[in-house]
């Protein structure tokens, strides 16, 4: 059982690189397409923002609502684009009055949550993503054009892969979300550290391995079902972004 939940434990440290990177990836060529396409900068940007609305406003309504239920005072909500710096923009924030670290972490990760569960409901119980992405790690590339195949066909597949799109690609937490992570992460390492000290380690791994492995395939299949829609959307975001630079003579930098 042990090895099971090491197993399990790495593979989600090897989803975390592509799970970072692959939607900033996207989201780059997205926003160079319609800065191509446009060729103005403020256009493009609310064109961007408009595409992401659902994502970014699931977001900042999730830290709004935990904030809340910690009783901590929000100020302003904003899903409104605006440009931060050269090649940046903030499609939206929430202000919140400052409070203890433990209650900023929980605020900070709240759209990871809300987002989280969004994408493992939609994907995996209306879209069944779940299954082409098992077939993927699993190199059985007939079941994968199988299972396409039905998947989109169901009733409004594009909407559903839309908002799944939209969700994941923006659930991820900011700079300022992780703020209070470091803290929070050293105290959770000394607790650990104090555990296996005292030789209640193996003790405590019995009781809680089932429930550890369970979260953390659930955690796996949300970051699988988000690395293979941008995976799937990359490439001929990329294409069609270099077509378009090749025809225009335009490109973005």
């Amino acid at each position: 059982m042990h090895n099971q939940l090491w197993s399990t434990f790495l593979f989600l440290l090897l989803l975390l690189v592509p799970m970072v990177y692959l939607p900033r990836f996207l989201q780059r060529e997205i926003q160079a397409v319609f800065l191509v396409i446009t060729r103005q900068a403020d256009l493009s940007m609310s064109l961007f923002a408009l595409l992401f609305l659902p994502g970014v406003l699931l977001h900042e309504s999730s830290h709004f609502i935990m904030a809340q239920i910690l009783g901590v005072r929000t100020g302003r909500f904003s899903i409104m684009p605006k440009k931060i710096d050269e090649g940046r923009i903030r499609l939206g924030y929430v202000e919140t009055a400052q409070t203890d670290f433990f209650r900023d972490a929980l605020i900070g990760i709240a759209p990871m949550l809300t987002g989280g569960v969004f994408v493992s409901l939609v994907g995996v119980y209306r879209l069944g993503l779940d299954t082409v992405w098992s077939s993927l790690i699993q190199g059985q590339l007939q079941a994968i054009s199988q299972a396409f195949g039905t998947i989109i066909h169901q009733p409004d597949f594009w909407l559903w892969f839309y908002l799944v799109f939209t969700v994941s690609s923006t659930m991820m937490p900011s700079a300022s979300d992780r703020r209070s992570w470091l803290p929070i992460g050293l105290m959770v390492l000394g607790l650990l550290g104090l555990i296996l000290l005292i030789g209640l380690g193996p003790w405590l791994a019995t009781r809680l391995e089932g429930g550890l492995i369970l979260a953390l395939n659930a955690i796996n299949t949300v970051f699988g079902i988000t690395i293979l829609i941008h995976f799937l959307l990359l490439p001929p975001t990329w294409l069609f972004r270099k077509l378009l630079s090749r025809i225009t003579g335009i490109k973005v930098v």
